[in-house]
């Protein structure tokens, strides 16, 4: 896997997650609660707090818990909750060992369609449905990974030409519409949420 993206906005961050399926995975698990630009900035601070150019499942899920806590911890942190975030990249990585070897990219490498990709990132801790969906269509989007079905699987997010997700964020322009599309998605739930009250 190599390949060129721009979702951290950091270009060493944005290297580390065009080669490695890993990062790119701890990226999607992160975006959560913090800007995404900070969430794919993640997988390189932690890299590079743990002495290394890219991340290994293996050595992740054996690390010792609280130090790993420590090491997402450190200012500037990893996360807005780096203590319960190194929790889920710990039972991620360790799942991602149980389950293919440490091997990341086996996780869509060996899926049979778009929907049997969908289960299997599904099936990842720390990934419900709407994680899944939008990391399938950046995989789509972005990775070449076109697996038959990959665009009815990813739902609205495997949209050509929309700006729904980081799957669709291909450098600042794109961002800011991908930020305006979340803001106007937020008010209309809230004005649902007023209408059903009153």
């Amino acid at each position: 896997m190599n390949t060129t993206v721009r979702l951290a906005q950091q270009p060493e961050a944005d290297e580390l997650l065009g080669r490695s399926p890993l990062a790119a995975l701890i990226g999607m698990l992160l975006d959560q609660q913090v800007p995404m630009e900070w969430a794919f900035t993640g997988p390189y601070t932690i890299a590079t707090r743990m002495g290394g150019d890219d991340l290994d499942a293996h050595e992740i899920a054996a690390y010792e818990p609280e130090a790993f806590a420590d090491l997402l911890s450190t200012k500037p942190a990893v996360h807005r909750y780096p203590g319960s975030m190194a929790k889920r990249v710990q039972q991620l990585c360790q799942y991602l060992v149980e389950h293919y070897d440490g091997d990341a990219a086996r996780v869509w490498r060996e899926a049979a369609d778009g929907k049997d990709l969908l289960a299997r990132l599904n099936a990842l801790p720390g990934y419900g449905k709407q994680k899944s969906q939008i990391f399938l269509a950046l995989l789509g989007k972005q990775y070449g990974v076109t697996p038959d079905g990959w665009r009815e699987a990813a739902g609205a997010y495997g949209e050509e030409g929309s700006h729904r997700s980081v799957a669709d964020i291909t450098g600042p322009e794109s961002l800011s519409k991908v930020r305006a599309y979340k803001q106007e998605a937020k008010r209309a739930a809230k004005a649902a949420q007023a209408a059903k009250k009153s």
